[in-house]
């Protein structure tokens, strides 16, 4: 991004996002005033025969009720709104366990998410001990949610 284009991105952001977070998308020479389509999966990655139930959803937008088989998904796509709330959550269970928490928030301060996602694409990966995220640019997995018990 040159000069002229950061001080663009900075005045068009300083401008329109008064207290909301700047939406405005940039990637090198390329930014654009809107946001990005964004992607979710949960996955189970238990072994043989552990089914995973999740329910996911947003407050305008619920993903249903799913019955997630040994090494399969669901996934959603979505693009977040101008106003820099868009949340989704999941709760999540098998026959003995169950979690529920954020799969996707705005971040106005910090990129622990972005940066996780890749700025586009989380993964949530259920195995026998918790929840995981992937970190894409690592490419590795890390704890976030412990199972806890019953359902």
């Amino acid at each position: 991004m040159n000069d002229f284009n950061r001080h663009a991105f900075l005045f068009v952001c300083t401008s329109l996002a008064l207290s909301a977070p700047c939406l405005a998308n940039f990637h090198e020479d390329n930014w654009e005033l809107r946001p990005e389509r964004w992607h979710v999966h949960v996955v189970n990655n238990f072994g043989a025969r552990k089914t995973l139930f999740a329910h996911c959803q947003s407050k305008n937008d619920d993903i249903g009720n799913h019955t997630i088989a040994p090494g399969a998904e669901i996934t959603w796509s979505f693009k977040p709104n101008f106003f820099g709330t868009t949340l989704y959550w999941c709760y999540t269970r098998t026959d003995h366990e169950h979690t529920a928490f954020d799969v996707y928030w705005e971040e106005s301060k910090h990129n622990w998410l972005r940066y996780r996602c890749n700025y586009k694409e989380c993964f949530w990966i259920a195995k026998d001990d918790g929840f995981y995220i992937r970190i894409i640019p690592e490419k590795r997995d890390e704890l976030i949610h412990k199972w806890e018990p019953g359902w």
